[in-house]
């Protein structure tokens, strides 16, 4: 057993540099993400509407960077364009700095948004080259825990600058996220470059991808599995404190078991999945999910402040027992459907799934929430109810969702 657990375990020895590239990125996401619109409010003269207006303006101009970059990663490999990615955020938050008008922060916040839409096409491509067949689930499920920790750390860092209050504390921490991204960069250098073809255009481009009928329900699934994943910083929170007046360190109790449970539970999980069947561990996945809903619609009706409190925890354990079961299995199955030498087109594509249910929960979750706990709740036992479908579909056409994790 020892030798098996050995053959599949990812190596974190020969690729420390980009684990560690991994860890620098999230720690710097999760400093400035809760305090972004604080920064801008505290450095600037603008108003909360015209600062929204140009981090809005800014997502929707960067929209088309994931898939243009599908093609130059098939043409030029992922690294070179991960490191491009690096320079842009690094030049985006250097940029922070300086601004003081709207436009100013639409052209940093375009940067960087496109920096983040590029990252993530090119990530899937890195890791399925870094890692062998057999053991990518554990690489994507490592890189997630990380990943989910750095946040962590970035969001005591915010809270600890919030605290402070001064515009030097939230100046520093634009700058040391700006020299974050100027480290991943370089250690970014001895990571080997996923280039699968040599130097020419696959044929049919994407004129291929879009007419492969078995990968767009993996696409429609990795859509449905992220409206899910939002859930968690959109209508969660909201509900707890807002909806059921439950105390605020609900909130952050919700997303410590969150960030706990992942941070340190997806490596054994995904361990103790080996063998399973990943479409069927997808299909879990939701089933988790859709419990996890049930159980925040049932803590609408508890009157005992204690009881509510332990019903929104349990749902929320719940859901992030699907984020885990479903995460890395997904990631694996969407890299290992591509053909390699079209592989960063596929996998910008199905990028574009989680971009697009990025643009459209804020303002769908915020909507079915106002409407009350039975229709946002229900409608996500929905999507989680389309997604177990599309797991099954999957499962019955994809090779990849066929396979067993762990087995070549």
């Amino acid at each position: 057993m020892a030798d098996l657990d050995s053959a599949i375990r990812p190596p974190k020895t020969r690729h420390a540099r980009f684990v560690t590239a991994i860890v620098i990125d999230s720690i710097g996401t999760g400093v400035f993400i809760p305090v972004s619109m604080l920064y801008f409010l505290a450095t600037t003269s603008l108003t909360l509407v015209q600062v929204g207006a140009a981090l809005t303006a800014a997502g929707l101009l960067a929209l088309p960077a994931g898939p243009l970059v599908g093609g130059l990663v098939d043409r030029y490999g992922a690294k070179p364009v991960l490191q491009a990615a690096n320079l842009a955020q690094a030049l985006g938050f250097a940029g922070y700095l300086v601004v003081g008008q709207t436009w100013q922060i639409v052209v940093c916040a375009w940067l960087n948004s496109a920096g983040r839409a590029v990252f993530f096409g090119c990530y899937g491509v890195t890791v399925t080259a870094l890692a062998a067949p057999g053991r990518r689930e554990r690489w994507f499920g490592l890189l997630g825990s990380v990943r989910n920790l750095g946040y962590a750390v970035g969001g005591l860092l915010a809270a600890v600058a919030v605290g402070i209050g001064t515009d030097g504390a939230y100046a520093t921490i634009v700058a040391l996220n700006a020299l974050s991204y100027v480290a991943a960069f370089t250690l970014l250098r001895s990571v080997p470059n996923a280039r699968p073809t040599a130097g020419h255009d696959p044929a049919g481009g994407w004129r291929r991808v879009l007419r492969d009928r078995r990968y767009l329900p993996v696409v429609a699934h990795q859509l449905c599995f992220a409206i899910s994943l939002f859930a968690l910083n959109i209508a969660i929170p909201v509900y707890a404190v807002d909806v059921l007046g439950l105390p605020g360190w609900t909130a952050g109790a919700v997303f410590t078991l969150n960030t706990l449970m992942v941070g340190f539970g997806q490596g054994i999980v995904i361990g103790r999945l080996r063998g399973r069947v990943r479409g069927r561990v997808l299909v879990a996945g939701h089933v988790c999910f859709a419990t996890g809903y049930v159980l925040f619609l049932a803590a609408d009706g508890v009157r005992a402040l204690a009881f509510g409190v332990t019903v929104v925890l349990l749902g929320a354990a719940s859901y992030t027992l699907g984020e885990i079961l479903g995460g890395p299995v997904t990631a694996t199955v969407a890299a290992e459907s591509a053909p390699e030498a079209l592989r960063g087109r596929y996998l910008a594509l199905n990028q574009l799934a989680v971009t697009v249910a990025g643009a459209v929960a804020p303002i769908a979750l915020s909507g079915l929430l106002s409407a009350g706990a039975p229709a946002i709740w229900l409608t996500l036992v929905g999507v989680s109810a389309l997604g177990a479908a599309l797991a099954t579909v999957i499962g019955r056409t994809v090779p990849a969702a066929r396979s067993r994790i762990g087995e070549v």
